[in-house]
């Protein structure tokens, strides 16, 4: 429920007309949407694998501070903190929103409730790991539920038939490559997110068995929820359709269901974007208390609550850092940015395998999983994370040059902090 918590949220209710905008068969729809899945599942097998080498809190973070340097892991932490994670969490507790506005006819403004939502997943989550990831996969079942009210429904009720008598929409062509990669950008941000399960792996009572396990069923249960919603996309509305909606799943249950049906997936959809929330809340703040514990930020972000075993304040700290984002209402270009930075340190995580094997750091940990295919499958998903940056640098430059300058900021901070804590840095 962590590993797909982290995944599902509002993208794949909106994303299947994204894709159909830059292409418009169901061959090449279906197409990218299983090549995503592929590369979430190569992903999901190099993770795992690192989870048992190294299960420490911190997950990615201390991937980064291990195999390369603590700096790498430092500049990581510090764009996870300002763009990454709070920004994507401030904007879905806006999307929340307005969703919970449609719904109960409220007459609060957006930043408001955003604002509410955020604070009360702060609170629980601070009450411990387990107060949180109850909650969260509560809130992972009842999504889970209302993708499959979608499959159902439209599968039974939205009539319709997929027509594929082309596979692709034009010629074979470089305009035909740049268009399936940049049908890639709102696929991999869709699937992204499984990685963030690592960070808890200190909190787990057996990482080594239980992440692994959790991150191949994981990514592969969410696999098969996205290839079956944009089937149903397809079948009820047509690419056509597809390309000209901006509310997919709505017109889905309109079809099936009329008005009230709208109106239903429009809760499912409130309740995803809180799942996402929640788990946002239960794992990121593990990265920035690892931070403090290395002497990297400050040192009362690495305090451990005695009676719940959270990090209290590494846990306000993101919260307060999310509800003055969405109140500001300034956050909307982060996630027009957000895939370049953010997949670069996937690349760079993925391929520290390479180190630890060389390394034989973990090595003799019984029951040790090693992911299929290494060293051709590491390679391969560490290249198209970087195929996948350059597809955003070349869709959104102005966007890209920002959050690289972000990320490049954070290199003279290390410097500040690494100074002011002239100790070992790696625990």
């Amino acid at each position: 429920m962590l590993v797909m918590g982290g995944i599902v949220g509002s993208g794949i209710f909106r994303n299947p007309s994204v894709v159909a905008h830059q292409v418009h068969t169901p061959f090449l729809i279906l197409g990218v949407w299983l090549a995503g899945g592929a590369l979430a599942m190569a992903g999901a097998f190099i993770w795992a694998e690192l989870a048992t080498r190294l299960p420490g809190a911190g997950g990615q973070y201390v991937y980064l501070r291990d195999a390369y340097h603590p700096v790498v892991a430092f500049v990581y932490g510090w764009v996870l903190l300002l763009v990454t994670q709070t920004g994507g969490m401030a904007a879905v507790a806006m999307t929340f929103a307005g969703y919970f506005r449609q719904i109960s006819g409220v007459g609060w403004s957006d930043s408001v409730i955003a604002a509410a939502v955020l604070l009360a997943l702060t609170g629980i989550n601070c009450l411990g790991a387990r107060a949180g990831s109850n909650v969260q996969s509560a809130l992972m079942l009842m999504k889970t539920v209302a993708i499959a009210m979608l499959v159902v429904v439209g599968l039974a009720m939205g009539g319709g038939t997929i027509h594929a008598a082309r596979l692709i929409d034009r010629p074979l062509s470089a305009g035909l490559v740049g268009a399936i990669g940049a049908a890639m950008i709102p696929v991999a941000f869709a699937y992204g997110g499984w990685q963030t399960a690592t960070f808890v792996a200190g909190e787990m009572r057996d990482p080594r068995r239980d992440l692994s396990r959790g991150l191949v069923l994981g990514v592969s249960g969410v696999v098969a929820l996205y290839l079956s919603v944009n089937f149903v996309c397809l079948k009820v509305l047509g690419p056509a359709a597809l390309d000209r909606t901006s509310t997919p799943a709505s017109d889905v249950m309109r079809a099936a269901l009329g008005d009230r049906g709208a109106l239903w997936i429009a809760i499912g959809i409130a309740v995803s974007t809180l799942g996402f929330l929640s788990q946002g809340m239960l794992t990121a703040p593990r990265v920035y208390n690892a931070m403090a514990r290395d002497g990297l930020f400050f040192e009362r972000v690495g305090w451990i609550s005695p009676r719940t075993g959270a990090p209290v304040v590494a846990i306000l700290l993101q919260g307060i850092a999310a509800t003055v984002i969405a109140c500001s209402g300034e956050y909307e270009q982060i996630l027009n940015f957000e895939v370049s930075v953010d997949f670069i340190a996937m690349a760079l995580a993925a391929a520290s395998l390479f180190r630890f094997r060389s390394r034989d750091v973990g090595a003799g940990t019984p029951g040790l999983y090693r992911a299929p295919g290494h060293p051709w499958t590491t390679a391969f998903f560490s290249l198209a994370c970087l195929g996948i940056v350059a597809s955003t640098i070349v869709a959104f430059p102005s966007n890209s040059l920002v959050a690289l300058g972000i990320m490049l900021a954070g290199v003279p901070v290390y410097w500040y902090w690494s100074s002011r804590n002239p100790r070992p840095q790696k625990t």
